[in-house]
């Protein structure tokens, strides 16, 4: 069943695609693409065996939709999918969505959004599948086996469907800003209690800012309209500067080609036949580089060992000491190969 999971999932795409673009989040849309479309017939075909293990490839596919990072439209119409597909599956009992546990708080705070925001069709979708035991809350979110590949593809998640992080929309939200009122005013009273009773020179002090949480939710606002415009002037700019995109990338372009056909010039390769060849350095020029002629030239130097026997000269009894085997001597040698035996072979009597 895995290699259907890429049709699935495009299939789920393209009717979440026409469900965004019409800017909407009722059921009465969506079950309109979804009868356009005849996403219902998506069941059909399957035999007997493979059908409850197709309906767990589909909703598993569409609940990925019910949740983050996906935009709250998105979710809405992974909600409003599930709970389609679920009615329209062919095996029976019916399969059951799985939803992992550390999942189950986003739902909820999604459901919480809606009822927020006066959704009320996007809270009865939810709370139908609540009722009819749909959700399968499980410990993990894909189902384990033995011997299972430890490395499972991951599919990319669409872009147009992910919703834009802003973290000023994420830490001002609708109860902090009542909190921070709620304190703001009692520091308000503490702060009149105490330059009732004090010098009149504190009391000038201005330790109170006015409307603070009015004016900082009116800066969050801001933020956020200045950011769509923002978005919907890069889509407009695009045409613009693909022209001029093109042009700085084929200067760019040249313009590398030119400095590696310098840099490759300057390298002078020496002919196949003279590699193997080395330059005779004359010890007795002064020179400390190599002749002009030469187009390749090495100097070979002296191991540690030859050079030691160079620089250190011994005679007389102490060379004759030095040159004897010991047992150090042959635990430090490298060299130091036992004789092999030569092998016997075996003669047959035929």
């Amino acid at each position: 069943m895995d290699h259907c999971r890429k049709q699935v999932k495009s299939d789920c795409e393209e009717l979440l695609s026409r469900f965004q673009r019409t800017e909407s989040v009722r059921f009465e849309i969506f079950s309109k693409i979804w009868r356009e479309m005849r996403f219902s017939q998506i069941f059909y075909g399957t035999v007997k065996h493979e059908k409850r293990a197709f309906s767990r490839l589909v909703l598993d596919t569409a609940c990925s939709f019910l949740l983050p990072p996906f935009s709250f439209q998105i979710r809405v119409g992974g909600l409003y999918l599930l709970h389609s597909l679920y009615q329209c599956q062919t095996a029976s009992p019916p399969e059951q969505i799985r939803l992992a546990l550390k999942d189950w708080e986003d739902v909820k705070k999604f459901e919480k959004d809606a009822v927020d925001a006066q959704h009320l069709d996007v809270v009865y979708v939810l709370q139908q599948l609540m009722f009819r035991k749909a959700f399968h809350f499980t410990a993990m979110p894909t189902l384990l086996s033995f011997q299972k590949k430890r490395k499972v593809e991951r599919t990319a998640l669409c872009e147009e469907f992910m919703e834009r992080a802003s973290r000023p929309q994420e830490l001002i939200n609708i109860e902090r800003l009542e909190e921070l009122s709620n304190i703001h005013e009692l520091y308000e009273k503490l702060k009149a209690s105490v330059s009732s009773t004090s010098e009149p020179a504190v009391s000038s002090v201005n330790l109170l800012r006015n409307e603070l949480v009015p004016q900082l939710r009116s800066s969050v606002v801001d933020f956020y309209n200045w950011q769509q415009k923002k978005d919907g002037k890069v889509e407009d700019e695009d045409d613009d500067e693909g022209a001029s995109s093109q042009q700085e990338s084929s200067r760019r372009a040249e313009l590398l080609a030119s400095i590696k056909s310098k840099a490759y010039g300057e390298a002078a390769e020496a002919s196949k036949s003279r590699r193997h060849r080395q330059v005779e350095v004359d010890p007795t020029s002064d020179e400390s580089g190599p002749s002009p002629s030469s187009g390749y030239s090495r100097t070979n130097k002296l191991s540690l060992k030859a050079r030691t026997n160079q620089n250190i000269h011994i005679a007389g009894d102490m060379w004759k000491e030095a040159t004897n085997t010991t047992r150090i001597n042959r635990l430090t040698t490298l060299d130091f190969v036992p004789e092999e035996k030569p092998k016997k072979y075996i003669r047959f009597k035929w």
